[in-house]
């Protein structure tokens, strides 16, 4: 196959060239506006009771709360009441506006601030679908907004606020990392005409990936979140794969020139550890396809899409332009880069990586203890994480939906907005008000309101809970409701914002250990048959492991426990966002085992032409530590530039996942593989007979190609 790849790129260059541009063009005409196509947020799964009770009240005609109005002035005063109104006029009407509740309708004092300066109107909105109740959420507080003394919040707004902040921090994101990553590029591809090459291979796989999430927006939800995840990891996956594929390029071109040996030999050993790369990370993103949650799901679909894409245009595209540009893909380069280069192209026994390789191996046990303590040290926060969800706290303070959220928390009576509400169907009066009794004693609840008909023989208990929703008392009292034996030939079920985080929990926890079986299964598959080995695979696990502890814990120590607020500008919410373990799980995992697919690819070329087990540990090194941590820079610039996301799990992703890549590719590539590689020895290579016999058969063997066959007669 990379032959024929080999061949295709230096006879047909120009007709691959022109192929991707027009290609180019069309998935950026169809892909071009994806953004308008996808959904929010999304974090309900389907299956949970949570989802099931709030779908039976939609069917029945209740609808939730969607927007707060906030009305300042004491209730009594006639400028309060020229507001509120001024305010009931404009939402009743809104054809979209469903229901206005309110001191006016209910005289109950929970819509009064508790020293009577302000009150609010909960307003229930007539769509159900998430995209359509956030837009006639915008709609109708932009209506609002020209009335003086109202703010408008609520958990509609909040969603679409959030919405709109990730695409404006994205664009901000892209202004910021694109001329940091050029200028650096140009320092480690040594000329501006590679330096350029990254930024044509992420913008096909991006652009590809807006095209494939353009189709998946029509035949299912995909969360715009993709978009981020897409366009980072895109960028990143184009800096390392162009990287390590013309660095591979540049010394067989030092050897005999540009032309179809070197261009064979280029993609027999980087093109193919690419495609075994981009299958790592394709299949660490495929984990998230387990999960039923839109955002999760989604990222998955726009990882394993721009994984995949980034390894196609580098095996087909990039070659191409390789052969189209030959000795010039050294053009435009200053002195000092060309002599670089230069020396980059014939990498020897002497360099700064092979010394250090050597001196590792000097004291392995000693660097590989202190190596996995340091790891472990930086893993101990982890033990104590906690959990969140996204509300308007993720806001920026001048949003509006974050500034009416932060007065309810404060002026109002508690946890109003956030009941716990049991739906209860098939029961008679009589049974309703005993459940409703009996709920009203757990020591968990505050207060209830009386028993409100929804529908036939449904009906709909608000339980006020006496700590704040997503709290462990809160969760306990939703446990004990759910515990509550029925009415006979009744149904009771639980939902709200207290039984939606502990039903998000339990779906996490229940798909989980499928995604991580994907994964496991995958980087061993992946690493056995590029090595032989199962050593190899099972270290690089472990090491993963390690890697992932110590990302978690920093994590936990930075924003849940609330340090480098002013540095990082963000304001802790006292646990980590509920699905950033298992997204950055996924990347970092994917990423992780890529960056040691680079490195054993050139181990193994080296232990395969003869050297011995510690002189290929060694020249492995020389030859990947600068590529590795110059494409880990840039990736972790690439992502990481996500830290000046305003929305603080955005913040969160950025920064952990570009933890992990540099921790991956300093502590754990530089120290801990050689170290444990010359503890281990030989036993690095060891696998079963039979195994053995079906690597030899399926598996990579790394080394030159074939030569090329003298033409009859010669």
């Amino acid at each position: 196959m990379f032959d024929s790849l080999a061949r295709l790129a230096q006879n047909r260059a120009r007709l691959v060239a022109i192929a991707a541009a027009v290609l180019f063009v069309v998935a950026g005409s169809v892909g071009g506006g994806v953004a308008s196509k996808l959904d929010p947020y999304g974090a309900d799964d389907p299956a949970t009771e949570t989802v099931q009770a709030a779908e039976r009240l939609e069917r029945a005609g209740f609808r939730e709360t969607a927007l707060i109005v906030l009305v300042d002035g004491n209730p009594e005063s006639p400028a309060a009441e020229r507001r509120v109104a001024a305010v009931q006029e404009t939402l009743d009407g809104d054809p979209d506006v469903a229901t206005v509740t309110g001191l006016g309708n209910t005289r109950q004092l929970d819509f009064v601030a508790e020293d009577g300066s302000a009150q609010y109107l909960s307003v229930a909105l007539a769509p159900t679908d998430d995209k359509e109740s956030q837009e006639a959420a915008e709609r109708v507080a932009g209506e609002l907004e020209g009335i003086a003394g109202v703010a408008v919040g609520g958990p509609a707004l909040a969603q679409a606020q959030v919405n709109e902040q990730v695409e404006a921090d994205l664009k901000r994101a892209e202004l910021l990392a694109f001329p940091l990553l050029f200028l650096l590029s140009l320092l480690f591809f040594r000329s501006l005409v590679a330096a350029a090459l990254p930024l044509l291979v992420g913008a096909l796989a991006i652009v590809g990936t807006f095209f494939t999430l353009s189709l998946a927006s029509e035949v299912g939800s995909i969360s715009v979140f993709a978009l981020n995840l897409t366009t980072g990891l895109g960028l990143g996956l184009a800096i390392d794969y162009s990287l390590f594929i013309v660095s591979r390029y540049r010394e067989e071109i030092a050897k005999d020139g540009p032309g179809l040996p070197a261009m064979r030999r280029t993609l027999a050993t980087a093109g193919r550890t690419v495609l075994y790369s981009s299958l790592t990370v394709a299949a660490a993103m495929a984990s998230l396809l387990v999960f039923p949650q839109r955002f999760l799901y989604s990222m998955g679909i726009g990882g394993v899409s721009v994984a995949l894409l980034a390894a196609v245009v580098s095996l087909l595209v990039l070659p191409a332009v390789l052969a189209l540009l030959g000795n010039r893909v050294n053009a435009l380069a200053p002195r000092f880069l060309q002599r670089r280069a230069a020396a980059d192209a014939r990498p020897d026994s002497a360099g700064f990586w092979y010394r250090l390789s050597r001196f590792v191996q000097r004291f392995p046990g000693r660097v590989a203890i202190a190596a996995t303590a340091l790891l472990l040290c930086l893993g101990i926060p982890f033990l104590s994480i906690q959990f969140t969800s996204v509300d308007a706290q993720v806001l920026p303070a001048d949003k509006s939906a974050r500034q009416v959220d932060d007065v309810l928390r404060a002026d109002f009576p508690p946890f109003r907005d956030s009941p716990i509400e049991v739906v209860v169907s098939g029961a008679d009066e009589r049974e309703v008000t005993a459940l409703s009794e009996q709920i009203a004693r757990l020591r968990g609840i505050d207060r209830i309101f009386a028993p409100q008909p929804v529908g036939e023989r449904l009906t709909l208990l608000a339980a006020i809970p006496a700590a704040p929703a997503i709290s462990q008392a809160s969760r306990d009292t939703v446990a004990e409701i759910r515990d509550i034996e029925p009415p006979p030939g009744a149904r009771v079920e639980v939902t709200g914002s207290t039984a939606d985080f502990v039903d998000f929990q339990s779906s996490l926890a229940g798909h989980l250990p499928y995604a991580v079986a994907i994964v496991v299964i995958a980087t061993l598959l992946v690493l056995f048959l590029m090595t032989g080995s199962v050593v190899l695979p099972i270290k690089a696990l472990v090491m993963n492991a390690l890697t992932l502890s110590a990302v978690f814990g920093i994590l936990v120590f930075v924003f849940q426990d609330g340090r480098l607020e002013g540095l990082l500008d963000y304001t802790s919410q006292g646990a980590l966002e509920q699905t950033m373990p298992v997204l950055i799980f996924a990347l970092a995992f994917g990423l992780s085992t890529d960056y040691a697919v680079f490195l054993l690819s050139r181990i193994k070329e080296a232990r395969d032409g003869g050297a011995t087990n510690s002189d290929a540990v060694a020249i492995g090194l020389e030859r990947t530590g600068r590529i590795v941590t110059a494409a880990a820079l840039l990736f972790a610039i690439a992502i990481g530039a996500f830290a000046t996301s305003e929305i603080v799990f955005i913040k969160q992703n950025g920064i952990g996942t570009a933890l992990a890549v540099l921790i991956d590719a300093t502590i754990v590539r530089a120290l801990l593989v050689p170290s444990l590689m010359e503890l281990l020895g030989d036993w690095n290579w060891w696998a079963p007979g039979p195994l053995r016999r079906l690597h030899d058969r399926f598996g990579l063997s790394e080394g030159e190609p074939d030569a090329e066959p003298e033409p009859a007669g010669a």
